[in-house]
């Protein structure tokens, strides 16, 4: 018997002025709005994101996705001299490997262009690099790309560094600048692999980092490289008929144990907040916490060695759930870990958080103000309920929050 939640998606649609989509980031990173959400008092308050440090409560730990967003716009010609663009989506082969193959690399993309059919060699050159893509499947704009280059020596991380371009969200309508390159980049980026960035952690600076250290708040990493699907409209009449993207994830062993920490240390009042900087720092916490819950109940699944949550598995698993702590769940990743030998555990989630969904992890969250009719909608919905979700956006529209990647943040607290 189905589990998951009977959800209106009519109720997670509002009216979003284009002139409140900002176009740039603000031009020092910490400067932007901080809209504060007190979820059981209801409370809503205004800030700047420096102020964060003062926000939440000593011994909180912070955890943050240290992708790295990758040049993966290549705009290039066709035999006949007319454009065509190749997004990067994801490699055939690990993110890892694909970044340092020489000479050769195989991709799934999407291809604009007219009149672009299976076989077709795309070409580009940029001083001494000459770059082809040839065309392998395609199936609309979805296509598998072959790319070679001259000179064999350079990775394909620094073909796509002199080839591309920042992929910058399409709802922006705009070319891409050369301060793109760094400001859409978090200051704690380092595992490339991601075709947008996770925008929430954007808006961190140094200087907040460095007073987060001060005020005795803890700082864990994990890497989830966003795909192309975040950008993915919730287009179905039911959420049931939605597809989920799944998305790369990678958590090191020194991270599992900082969670398992975190957890056991003093009361729950002693402890502070585990806060997830984004969405998609969320969707690695609640996904761990569903992939130790299945390692509890099966050794079948503690034989894989990789991880795999899939779209609608933590709804099924909820009852079977009653009574796991999350001390539980990491004591048993680890053990895991130390069964397969990992330093880092590797895997892929397609969870999707939906009004309904019980968090397991996460009791507050920084994220960015988000396109309607969206699944990062639902998550937000689903942390603070469906009517107090509206209530904060129309709170941030009347004050004149920036929307989307380069706007404003909120702080939700549970």
């Amino acid at each position: 018997m189905s589990q998951i939640p009977d959800i209106d998606l009519r109720e997670f649609i509002y009216e979003l002025p284009t002139e409140q989509i900002a176009l740039y980031p603000l031009e020092k990173r910490d400067e932007s709005k901080l809209l504060k959400v007190d979820v059981s008092a209801e409370e809503i308050s205004h800030f700047s994101f420096k102020n964060l440090p003062q926000l939440l409560p000593q011994n909180s730990l912070l955890v943050v996705n240290s992708t790295r967003v990758i040049h993966a716009r290549i705009i290039m010609q066709k035999t006949s001299g007319g454009r065509a663009e190749v997004l990067c989506a994801e490699p055939l082969d690990e993110m890892t490997t694909a970044l340092t193959l020489k000479g050769k690399s195989l991709w799934t993309c999407l291809v604009g262009g007219r009149k672009i059919e299976v076989g077709a060699v795309l070409k580009m050159s940029y001083n001494n690099l000459e770059l082809t893509a040839k065309i392998i499947e395609k199936n609309g704009t979805n296509a598998v790309v072959e790319f070679r280059w001259q000179p064999e020596i350079l990775t394909f991380a620094e073909v796509l560094e002199i080839a591309g371009k920042v992929p910058l969200p399409p709802y922006l309508k705009r070319d891409v600048e050369s301060s793109d390159s760094e400001r859409y980049q978090t200051v704690f980026s380092k595992e490339k692999g991601s075709v947008a960035a996770p925008t929430a952690s954007l808006h961190f600076s140094e200087e907040v980092l460095k007073e987060l250290l001060k005020k005795g708040i803890g700082r864990a990493d994990v890497t989830l490289h966003v795909g192309l699907g975040t950008f993915k409209p919730v287009e179905a009449e039911k959420i049931l008929d939605h597809a989920m993207h799944g998305e790369k994830l990678f958590v090191t062993r020194q991270t599992i144990e900082t969670l398992l920490g975190h957890c056991t240390t003093g009361s729950l009042q002693d402890r502070g907040r585990l806060i997830a900087a984004g969405t998609t720092s969320v969707r690695t916490l609640e996904s761990l916490y569903w992939w130790g819950v299945k390692l509890l109940q099966s050794e079948e699944v503690f034989k894989r060695k990789f991880l795999k949550v899939s779209q609608w598995e933590s709804y099924f698993l909820e009852e079977e759930s009653d009574g796991i702590r999350q001390s539980d769940v990491f004591k048993k990743i680890l053990e895991w870990m130390d069964f397969h030998g990992l330093q880092e555990l590797s895997g892929e989630t397609e969870i999707i958080i939906i009004p309904g969904y019980t968090f397991k992890i996460v009791n507050a969250i920084i994220t960015n103000f988000h396109q309607p009719e969206s699944t990062l909608i639902l998550l937000v919905a689903a942390f603070m309920g469906k009517e107090l979700w509206r209530k904060a956006y129309d709170e941030a529209l009347k004050n004149n929050y920036r929307f989307l990647s380069y706007g404003d943040a909120s702080l939700l607290l549970k």
